[in-house]
């Protein structure tokens, strides 16, 4: 399996895990909130500490080695900046009925289609961050896509409750969440056909800073909140230093996640 499938699997594997949400749904007794706690609060200590560890850090060696030291960390500061705008722009036209998860159910149906449409939307960079990243480095690709698919799961959750509860149709359901899923690989088949015929090191240096930037956004400004809106604050914390250490220690102990 060369670089590019590598890359491309695990964009397909990161999205498919969306899925798994549903599966949760219903097979589980009652949702697991204490699960629901630390899985968010894991992924985003992991997703903070692949941002800047290895994508931020990697970036803005590469654009120094190319361009030199200051113009290098100019300019990789600039791309994180510009990650982080997109991410907030995309959250702007967003709509945020599906961070509501179980607030108001007068129509299950239409939260469980606009939450379907809002991940689908957020998922398309996550898919292009996992084929690039894995592309680029196969150990710091599993990275990136076992901290996507961490949230993709809750994510699931929260796509699959109100459709089944509000059809009581399980093939429904699943495919709603598969749709969002779909959305990932189909991010990272994107970037194998446009981005993978033009990618220098410079080129790359910038995708990763500007992905890096996305993925604190999304880090701080949704999973840490939703990790913590379950009332299990300190599983939160305990969870989000979790996963801000298991990069390093995996590092220092020569395994590469």
């Amino acid at each position: 399996m060369n670089n590019a499938e590598y890359a491309f699997a695990l964009s397909l594997a990161a999205g498919l895990s969306t899925v798994f949400g549903a599966f949760v749904v219903f097979f589980a007794k009652s949702k697991s909130d204490k699960l629901m706690t630390f899985s968010m609060g894991f992924a985003a200590g992991m997703m903070i500490s692949v941002s800047l560890v290895e994508m931020f850090s990697r970036a803005n060696r590469q654009l120094a080695e190319s361009l030199g030291s200051a113009a290098g960390s100019a300019l990789s500061a600039l791309f994180l900046i510009t990650g982080a705008v997109i991410a907030m722009l995309l959250d702007k036209l967003l709509p945020h009925e599906y961070a509501g998860g179980e607030k108001k159910h007068k129509n299950l149906l239409r939260l469980g289609t606009v939450s379907t449409l809002a991940l689908a939307v957020h998922n398309f960079p996550e898919g292009i961050a996992a084929f690039i990243s894995g592309y680029s480095n196969r150990g710091l690709g599993m990275s990136v896509a076992i901290a996507i698919a961490l949230h993709n799961i809750p994510e699931g959750v929260a796509i699959a409750l109100p459709v089944y509860y509000g059809t009581g149709k399980k093939g429904k359901a699943f495919i709603y969440t598969l749709i969002a899923g779909l959305a990932e690989p189909f991010g990272g088949f994107a970037a194998m056909l446009l981005l993978k015929p033009f990618l220098s090191d410079i080129m790359m240096a910038a995708i990763f800073a500007i992905v890096a930037g996305i993925m604190l956004h999304i880090s701080f400004e949704e999973l840490i909140p939703s990790s913590r809106q379950y009332g299990h604050k300190r599983l939160a914390l305990f969870a989000l230093f979790t996963g801000l250490c298991i990069m390093p220690l995996s590092s220092a102990f020569g395994i590469n996640i």
